[in-house]
């Protein structure tokens, strides 16, 4: 396991008490993580639950609750927050972060988008916030366990405040990558969640991509998302457009994700973190983005409304 240099006044304890906020996917799969490796974390959500359930090949991993869902009643502050909501959940998560934080508390978000930091730290005066990138698959099933469809796999900024976060994953089932430019990382999956929201407008899963006229129009939203990227300062090379959806043709069919599946549970969508933003960022740099013109509208409508 890589780990970090920096001295850190954040982390004091090569045994930091953990919590994981937003008990869905991606936090079942680093509260397993944890618990695997005996540091069971503090779990709150908004459904009460007796444990959780990560199914990982073969291996079932049962995490011992409860799920606390009353933020009025915390056991105590922790050093490190697993914030794994979705960005349109993070006022809700709000209360929780208040009960749970300290001021030094580190906060490592496990969300979407470029714009981590600057979306979490109102919530959180005084605590550091650590960005990240999650590259694994997991996806919830109907009877609420997950199905872990990949290696768990984490990148952080190098950074101080990322060594708490760096012990608390220490030698466990998710790997922690830190790196030197995450912007490039981050806007790299950017561009990943940005193709994925094709599967919103078509409401099909990835052997959509199987199609020759959409593997075009993946290509060029792709293209477009990477002009935005390398203004925002990602190094990233002309082949990832092609890597991004070769990626997608190569997933198995009925592999979806998490936009898709809020979608047809008609719950709202991180159509502005995860679509919305190229747009945005595109206009401030003078960068025409035609294809996210008629994207962004259709994945807002689908989610917002009116109608």
């Amino acid at each position: 396991m890589a780990q970090l240099d920096h001295p850190d006044k954040t982390a004091l304890s090569t045994d930091p008490t953990v919590a994981v906020v937003g008990p869905g996917a991606i936090g079942t799969t680093v509260a397993a993580a944890l618990h695997g490796a005996g540091r069971t974390p503090m779990l709150c959500g908004r459904t009460a639950r007796e444990r959780l359930e990560l199914r990982d090949g073969k291996e079932l991993v049962v995490v011992p609750g409860p799920v606390r869902i009353d933020p009025a009643h915390p056991e105590e502050p922790v050093d490190l927050v697993f914030l794994a909501v979705k960005s349109t959940q993070l006022e809700a998560a709000a209360p929780w972060l208040a009960a749970l934080c300290r001021p030094g508390t580190v906060v490592c978000v496990l969300q979407n988008g470029v714009e981590q930091e600057s979306s979490v730290a109102p919530y959180v005066p005084g605590c550091p916030v650590v960005p990240s990138v999650v590259w694994f698959p997991a996806q919830a099933q109907p009877d609420g366990s997950v199905w872990l469809r990949g290696k768990a796999r984490l990148t952080v900024p190098d950074v101080p405040a990322a060594r708490v976060v760096l012990e608390a994953l220490r030698g466990t089932r998710c790997a922690l990558e830190p790196a030197a430019d995450f912007t490039s990382l981050a806007w790299r999956k950017l561009l990943q969640n940005a193709v994925a929201g094709l599967m919103v407008l078509s409401g099909r899963r990835s052997g959509m991509f199987g199609r020759a006229d959409l593997v075009r129009l993946a290509l060029d939203y792709a293209q477009e998302c990477l002009e935005v990227a390398r203004a925002e300062g990602a190094v990233l090379g002309d082949e990832v457009p092609r890597e991004i959806v070769d990626r997608f043709r190569a997933s198995p069919p009925d592999m979806g994700t998490s936009i898709l599946a809020d979608r047809q549970a008609g719950r709202p969508l991180e159509w502005d973190t995860r679509n919305g933003v190229v747009a945005r960022r595109g206009r401030v740099h003078g960068i025409p983005t035609p294809v996210s013109d008629v994207v962004v509208p259709l994945l807002a409508a689908a989610s917002d409304g009116p109608g």
